[in-house]
């Protein structure tokens, strides 16, 4: 009997199948979540995936969006859903951002902190240091207005309010997500003089704890890259970045391509993310082809079946630390900002999108109590992006009707345990 409604839908769907390469038209609404399969509640769960993922890519396939260039991957802790060209690599776009974020987490662990350091050269008399003051940066990829705010009270609370002297900053300090070192210089030095405010620095401030002083150092010289790090300096104040989970959850909640670029960077390029992804995920590494770490551009391509894996792997370098994907990626009924807002998504989702001119990337990981944690990578390749975002909303509250969800992917991280600008991350040195 099923075998037959089976072999049926298949034979419709490759009659539907285009004869030709037919320009993309405008996809009309779907009728696949009306079709009788969703009639069957007596269907095993894992044969009514399969069908609704057929009947999803059949409708796909009826509009212009052709279910060969369509990626889809739906696994649970011990079965394989359902699948269409699952381990073929695809545009991926951000879905990148889940292999930069697999070789972070393995090659720094979850508490790990980046260090960027502040020197003197001179002597500080009154409150004016006679000589330089050295920023060494290690490549914070979320030093931003608020972290210089803080930065700024830090020199003031030691006595500092004048440099009668440049502004030397090394490479790898990066300020705002701007890479060049003078350029990041010269946003740091506007920071921490508030009377050279502009509007989006008050901004951030007044997101500030209300106590939080506004900084005042200035400088007579300029903003200078250092080439060398003088053997003749003394530390002045040691600041330790957000730790790396945090700083993830930032760079996928908003999908930052900047900050993965960073990270990309720092992990030694494209070509260490995709080896080292995989690796930890075991996939082959034809599965995963990297020209960056942030996925622009269709030249990051990467299979659906090593998307899940990457997310698979990820729970597990987490579960030491009692903590999931979900505390690294923007979650349904949690997060109300960045890629995750305007999403009607199953709630305890844990998601990372991926966008393009022409293609539509959706992944992440569903939370229940019958099955475990369901993975689930969807690539959409057409160029009908807000179309492709509703269906494949549509797609995962259809497959989780006959689920239980569990609530456990759905906790929330405390806002109370960081915020930017906090001062209890600026370890200060006594002035000699």
């Amino acid at each position: 009997m099923w075998e037959f409604i089976a072999g049926t839908l298949i034979a419709s769907w490759l009659n539907l199948l285009p004869r030709d390469q037919p320009k993309l038209s405008p996809l009309k609404p779907l009728a696949w979540e009306q079709t009788n399969i969703f009639q069957l509640p007596q269907l095993d769960q894992d044969l009514l995936a399969e069908q609704i993922i057929v009947a999803y890519l059949n409708d796909l396939n009826t509009q212009g969006a052709q279910s060969s260039r369509q990626g889809i991957w739906v696994q649970s802790d011990w079965s394989i859903l359902g699948s269409n060209q699952g381990q073929t690599p695809l545009p991926a776009a951000s879905l990148t951002k889940v292999a930069t974020t697999l070789a972070a987490l393995n090659k720094w662990g979850t508490q790990h902190q980046f260090l960027t350091d502040v020197y003197l050269l001179g002597k500080v008399e009154q409150g004016v240091l006679q000589g330089d003051l050295l920023v060494r940066g290690a490549g914070d990829p979320l030093f931003v207005w608020e972290e210089a705010i803080a930065l700024g009270n830090a020199l003031n609370q030691l006595g500092i309010r004048e440099v009668q002297g440049n502004l030397l900053v090394t490479d790898q300090f990066y300020m705002n997500f701007q890479a060049q070192s003078v350029a990041a210089g010269k946003l740091l030095q506007q920071a921490l003089d508030y009377r050279q405010w502009d509007e989006s620095i008050k901004r951030q401030y007044d997101q500030l704890p209300p106590e939080t002083k506004l900084p005042q150092v200035t400088f007579t010289g300029q903003v200078q890259a250092a080439k060398q790090i003088p053997p003749q300096k003394q530390l002045l104040i040691r600041h330790h970045s957000l730790v790396l989970t945090e700083i993830l959850r930032q760079m996928n909640l908003y999908s930052n391509n900047h900050m993965a670029q960073i990270l990309s960077d720092l992990l030694g390029g494209a070509g260490e993310i995709a080896a080292a992804a995989q690796q930890v995920a075991g996939v082959a590494p034809a599965e995963i082809e990297l020209v960056n770490g942030s996925g622009l551009g269709e030249a990051n391509r990467i299979s659906p079946r090593a998307v899940c894996q990457m997310l698979m792997a990820l729970d597990r370098l987490l579960r030491p630390s009692q903590s999931s994907v979900a505390d690294l990626l923007p979650t349904a009924a949690r997060d109300t900002k960045g890629t995750v807002r305007d999403r009607s998504l199953p709630p305890g989702t844990a998601i990372k999108t991926g966008t393009l001119d022409r293609v539509s990337a959706l992944a992440g990981a569903i939370p229940t109590s019958d099955r475990g944690t369901v993975y689930f990578s969807i690539i959409n390749y057409g160029g009908q992006i807000e179309q492709f975002r509703q269906q494949q909303d549509l797609l995962l509250n259809q497959l989780i009707q006959p689920w239980k969800l569990s609530s456990s992917g759905a906790s929330l991280v405390s806002e109370n345990s960081w915020y930017l600008g906090d001062p209890q991350r600026n370890t200060l040195k006594q002035i000699n």
